[in-house]
Formats: C-alpha cells, structure tokens, sequence
C-alpha cells in the first residue's frame, strides 16, 4: 500500500489497482484523497501469499517483453500481433450481438480464481472494513471481490475507450461488480458482453481535479485560453471563432502565460516503448531548443532505464546544458511521484505525443494530442476515438518535425483540435465515480452530472 494524502474522514472507499504499465494506476491517482490506507497494488501489497505474487510477476515481466519486442525486426511484429490477437482483441461492434460468451482466456482466469487466487486479500479487506466500496482500476481484482466474498459494493472502473471481453465477469447476470465506463461505447459493450444495465454507469475517465478547477473549470478554461494562443500565434483560429471561445472559456482576461514559447510533453509507455522515438523528436527539433525557442518535456515516468537513455541521448545531441531549462525529464521513482510531476506538467503543455494509450482521455483537458503508432488492439480503438472526438492527430515522419509542426501552428489546426477536446472529451470522471461509489446523485439512465 502506499501513503497517501489526507483523507476526507466521512468518504473513504478501498481503491485497488494493478502495478503493470501506468494505465490502471493512472486511473486510480485521483482517488488518492480518498483511498483507505492508501492506493492497493494488487500485485505486490504487504503480506501477499507468494504464489499470488508469483502469477502477477509472470505476466508483468511477459507483458513489458512483449510490449517493447515490437521494436525488434522480423521477429517483433510477428510475435506482438500472436498476443494482441490471443489476449486483447476486440471483436467489431457492428453488427450489434450477444458477446456474453467468456471464452478460454476467461475461463481460465476464473479456475485460477476460483481455486484460491486473490483470496487473502479479499479476506483481509473484509476483516479491516467490509462497509467501505471497493474500487478497483483493473478487473481481476474486481473478480477477486466478487469471487471472494467481498461484502460491499464493488465498482469496475475502465481504462480504455473500448475493452475486451476479459473486461467483464464470467456471467454477468450473476456479478455483483458495478461498472464505471469512461465512453458510452465501453457502455455499450459491456452491455453485449453480458453486464446488467443496472450495474453500468457512464461517468467519463478519472483527471486529476488540480487540472480541472472544480464545477466551474476555472484552472482548466485559463489553460485552455493560453494554450490556444501558443497554438494559434496568428489568430487566424482565435479571430474565426472568438466568440465561441468566449461562450465556452470566458473572457480572454490574460493570454501572457508563464511559458513563453510552445511547451510540447512526449510520454513513453510504462513498458518504455517507443523511447528512441522521442529523441528523434529531440533530434528534429534540435535548432529549435538550441534557440530556446521550444520547451520539451521528456517523460521518462518511474523508469530508471528510460531517464538514463534520455540523458546520454541528449549528450550525442549536444544538448545537455538545456537540462532544466527548456528541455526537462520528468522521472520519478515512485509512481504517484511522478503522476503528480505529469499532471503538473500539463498545465503548461500545449501539446501532449504520446502513443494512443489512457492518456487519450487527458483530451478533455483542451489538449492536443498528436499520436504516435498504436500498441495493441485497445489502442488502435483509443486512436480511433481520439480521431472521432477531433483532437488526436496522427503524427507524421517524425524526422521532419521541424518542417510539418510548424505548419499546424501556423493554420491553427492544433488549436482546433485543442478546443475539441475540451468540448467533446469528458471531463468529470473523478467527480462523477465519487459521487456514484458514495451513492450521491446519479441519473436514472445511468449517467451522472457535475454538482
């Protein structure tokens, strides 16, 4: 478990994630106020039975191989698509049809489940508080509760715009687990996979409530504003639609933000994939950062390996004595640690490239986000989802970034794609899974609004 902040004394709930990649605690990081005892990694809580240790540690470590052996030639993509196809594929929505089906991967999980995988820690949260909800950011330790004999509520949270059929229970017309969709397509779906309408809620991803400013997104429409003046230097999209921008933002009170040229944040994978994609970024955009005429941020995330491959990249570059000035690492040991250094970052960032992974949810902060290649089936349907809202780009030779990132700036077109996301991305999941695991108001249809 890990320390968290102070706690509101009247709400607390059990918040329960995965430690493999970034996307499961990601998505439990805003829920820190309220996590009893701190965030749970599954994976590796104090006292873990050391075969339920050793199941979580074989899939880790397969994971992150997998993961980065897209990267090798001949052999990689031929062995990433053999798992993506076994073990993350979504099957097409169209034509709408009973998907209930679990599936050998499924039924497999459950035998591990069923005979005592996951146990001791449904036993021991029932001993220390069995009143509180569980809300858990990955759905086998949401099979544990309702295995187990977890007495209260349980919650579900998804962490992608579209999910697999490993996403929802064995039988969903049984399951007690509640499930809070971030897109009304994982609502759908998990519909077709069997979960009870009853037990679905459309409540948008989890942000972190620093970025957003609360009802009135005060923080958040000042961001938005100066982005999109950094985004948009010759106001031919501010001029076009000011206002639009004034009915949605508020007055442009003050665009003279604390950054001073474009700040651009590249994110690698929590399995450090595509980390020489960022210095070729780096080295295309050289003559700009040597000009101090661009911020970049390098997230290098709780990766040690990354951080150092980052920082020797920049000394071939010649760049080194930029550290700390116009070109930062953000690197943390400690997760939450650096969760907390990123949402801080993206208050300045006025464009996110990243590949198309949780962080297509960070749109709705009125970010643009250029894409980078999809890894893995959740993310080709995270692209598409991005493309439709309007605020995903797919990024293009990223050796010439010198050449075409200028060209978006000058037509305004990222500044367009920024306005979409805040428009059409949502915003409120925090909010809205607060109040629904804290039984406040919730919409008949099962959705939820901002109090």
């Amino acid at each position: 478990m890990v320390s968290s902040a102070k706690r509101n004394k009247n709400k607390t709930a059990w918040v329960v994630a995965v430690n493999m990649g970034y996307g499961h605690q990601r998505a439990a990081q805003p829920f820190t106020a309220i996590a009893e005892g701190g965030i749970i990694s599954v994976n590796d809580y104090p006292g873990i039975p050391g075969n339920d240790k050793r199941k979580w540690e074989s899939s880790r470590v397969f994971y992150e191989l997998i993961s980065r052996s897209k990267q090798l030639p001949l052999i990689g993509e031929a062995l990433f698509g053999w798992y993506d196809r076994k073990f993350q594929s979504i099957a097409n929505f169209y034509p709408k049809r009973d998907l209930s089906d679990p599936g050998f991967q499924l039924k497999s999980m459950y035998r591990m489940i069923r005979a005592g995988w996951g146990k001791d820690l449904i036993d021991t949260l029932n001993k220390r508080n069995s009143r509180l909800p569980l809300l858990s950011t990955f759905f086998i330790p949401a099979f544990f509760a309702d295995e187990h004999g977890y007495k209260g509520d349980i919650y579900c949270l998804a962490t992608d715009t579209d999910i697999a059929r490993q996403w929802a229970p064995f039988d969903g017309s049984k399951s007690r687990i509640k499930y809070l969709a971030p897109t009304t397509r994982a609502f759908e779906r998990l519909k077709m996979y069997g979960v009870q309408e009853r037990n679905l809620f459309f409540t948008g991803f989890p942000l972190p409530k620093d970025n957003i400013g609360g009802s009135t997104m005060a923080a958040l429409k000042q961001d938005v504003w100066h982005r999109i003046h950094h985004l948009d230097p010759r106001h031919k999209f501010i001029d076009k639609y000011r206002e639009s921008l004034v009915h949605y933002l508020g007055q442009d009170r003050n665009h003279c933000s604390d950054h001073c040229c474009l700040n651009i944040t590249f994110a690698v994978g929590g399995a450090g994939a595509q980390r020489e994609l960022g210095m070729t970024i780096v080295g295309s955009l050289a003559r700009q950062l040597a000009g101090n005429r661009l911020v970049i941020n390098l997230v290098a995330g709780a990766r040690s390996d990354v951080y150092s491959y980052f920082n020797n990249q920049l000394k071939k570059l010649r760049l080194q004595s930029h550290l700390g000035k116009n070109i930062r690492i953000i690197f943390a040991k400690d997760k939450l640690e650096y969760f907390n250094s990123f949402n801080a970052a993206l208050r300045t960032t006025d464009v996110l490239w990243t590949k198309p992974s949780e962080l297509a949810f960070f749109s709705g902060l009125g970010i643009p986000i250029i894409m980078a290649e999809p890894i893995g089936a959740q993310e080709i349907f995270n692209q598409q989802w991005l493309r439709a809202v309007g605020s995903g780009i797919d990024q293009q030779d990223p050796r010439y970034a010198h050449q075409w990132l200028p060209d978006w700036i000058e037509s305004g077109w990222l500044a367009e794609a920024a306005l979409q996301g805040f428009l059409d991305a949502p915003k409120f999941g925090t909010y809205n899974i607060e109040q629904i695991i804290f039984k406040q108001k919730v919409r008949r249809e099962g959705q939820v609004q901002l109090l």
